[in-house]
């Protein structure tokens, strides 16, 4: 086969596949691209029964070049089959690349709505799918939208969210108006062909807050995704009303080329606006779980799914032959604060084997658990902590190399309780070439009582702690496997249950299906 002309492809396109397949840091319950580059999800829908999960794919090696649409299947949130590449660039406004976008219903026509790339340019293109979503054809009128609003000096402008609102189509584009902030500019229309500018959404602001800080704005608004949690329908009644439920707007901070995190606020969206409440974080592991993309299901749920990016050198993913992991889908509903809380799907279970139990007990001092160990891991805790006590688990552990989970569980100044969960790479990995940055955020231990729920799966980690997620990578190169316990304080472990999991592809996957 011809070798690739790219600087980045070190990697003849015959190797990419064996080289991915042998890495041992690939994960292998978690969906990944058959080799080459994976970055955000796109599409994410339940069709007639079946689920799909289309992505951005570069086929010819683990770097981000003339993106594709991949497209997987399942019947299960979990068992993933590869099927053809959906979208391909062409000569038109797509010919250097098919980004991100959605995929929508249109009166029984699956429909895409995406970025299309020429140039510097990213504007809005159409596609429409035959009905088993395996073929695909481009509108003629591409690019649907042609220019972004005239007269607003952009940071940049791609990325949609699209949904029916009584009898028109409403969509949103990402953007940032440079000097103010990130938004996302609202447009309607009647055939998801012709399209009205309204005006943006809202408007955040870039100036307020700390640039370093895991909560700042960004300049740019990517992936948006606005839905309504809790009851109700997107749209129907205005702010202050009974109208149950919470607008949920979900966006992933940029600037400068930089991925910095996803946040959402919560707030109402009525008539042509957004009125924010909060703003919150979506995942304390930031980038790790990034341009996240939801869906509500069959049965109702709200299904996200977020791009665990990499946490080692680009030479490292390019000399591996693949990059870039797709989550396990989470389910996002409202906790009684109002906020999102999360839990990956009920069908992950079908996976674990080997079950073991251990607790109730006191944690003390560092133990290796006994009959519990691997690197592709379920592990569930409820715990009981005294204010002041703080409980750690390792896992991936080597006397050497050591991925720590810590929970602190404090009571502060007027009687507030201040707990956290944070993620100590520090010993993660010997190769001090990855990254080791230290990731935490806030949780709330009603009663000092914690459900922790730790997935690993060879680099890929996450970490759900009462509902709070913690995604991130690690890279340990002595192939440790122990798990380990530590408290300080009185922690009493009232259950663990940890299973194995196994994978979900049965062996090498051809790059194009």
């Amino acid at each position: 086969m011809t070798e690739l002309t790219h600087p980045l492809a070190t990697v003849p396109r015959d190797e990419l596949v064996a080289r991915a397949e042998a890495d041992p840091h690939r994960p292998r319950f978690h969906f990944v691209s058959p080799a080459g580059w994976l970055n955000d999800p796109n599409g994410v829908s339940q069709w007639n029964g079946t689920y799909h999960l289309f992505y951005q794919y570069n086929p010819e090696g683990a770097f981000h070049h003339r993106i594709l649409w991949g497209h997987a299947t399942s019947p299960d949130l979990v068992n993933w089959a590869d099927q053809p590449v959906a979208l391909e660039p062409s000569d038109g406004p797509d010919a250097d690349g098919c980004w991100s976008g959605v995929l929508v219903n249109d009166g029984g026509t699956p429909t895409l709505v995406y970025s299309g790339r020429l140039g510097e340019r990213e504007l809005p293109c159409v596609a429409v799918g035959s009905p088993d979503l395996l073929a695909w054809t481009k509108a003629p009128e591409n690019p649907v939208i042609p220019a972004p609003p005239a007269g607003v000096d952009i940071t940049a402008y791609r990325d949609h969210c699209v949904w029916r609102q009584g009898t028109v189509w409403r969509q949103l584009v990402g953007s940032g108006i440079r000097g103010r902030g990130g938004t996302a500019f609202l447009y309607e229309s009647a055939d998801l062909r012709r399209w009205e500018y309204i005006g943006p959404l809202f408007i955040g602001d870039a100036a307020s807050g700390d640039q370093a800080a895991a909560d700042w704005q960004g300049t740019m608004w990517e992936c948006v995704d606005l839905f309504r949690a809790g009851g109700g329908t997107l749209g129907a009644g205005a702010l202050g009303d009974r109208t149950p439920g919470t607008d949920v707007f979900v966006f992933s901070a940029w600037h400068d080329g930089d991925t910095r995190h996803p946040l959402y606020w919560t707030g109402r969206y009525a008539g042509d606006s957004y009125t924010p409440r909060e703003l919150h974080r979506l995942d304390y592991g930031g980038r790790y779980f990034y341009a996240p993309q939801s869906f509500a299901d069959g049965s109702g749920r709200r299904v996200m799914f977020g791009w665990l990016q990499e946490g080692r050198t680009e030479a490292a993913m390019v000399e591996a032959g693949w990059s870039g992991v797709m989550s396990l889908p989470r389910v996002a509903t409202l906790d009684p604060d109002g906020e999102l809380s999360f839990a990956p799907v009920p069908e992950v279970a079908s996976l674990r084997r080997d079950h073991v139990r251990i607790g109730p007990r006191t944690v003390g001092a560092s133990e290796v658990l006994a009959g519990v160990a691997g690197h592709q891991l379920d592990l569930e805790l409820d715990l009981e902590m005294e204010p002041g006590s703080v409980f750690r688990l390792g896992i991936l552990a080597t006397g050497a190399e050591e991925t720590v989970i810590e929970v602190g569980y404090d009571v502060g100044s007027g009687g507030f309780p201040q707990s956290y969960v944070l993620l100590d790479r520090e010993h993660s990995s010997l190769d001090r070439t990855v990254d080791a940055e230290e990731k935490s955020g806030p949780v709330h231990l009603p009663g000092g009582k914690l459900h922790l729920r730790v997935l690993v799966d060879r680099s890929a980690l996450e970490i759900f702690a009462n509902g709070k997620p913690l995604t991130a990578r690690a890279y340990p190169t002595l192939g440790g496997e122990a798990v380990r316990l530590s408290a300080a304080g009185t922690v009493r472990l009232q259950q663990l249950d940890a299973w194995r999991m196994e994978g979900v592809f049965g062996g090498p996957r051809p790059l194009f299906p």
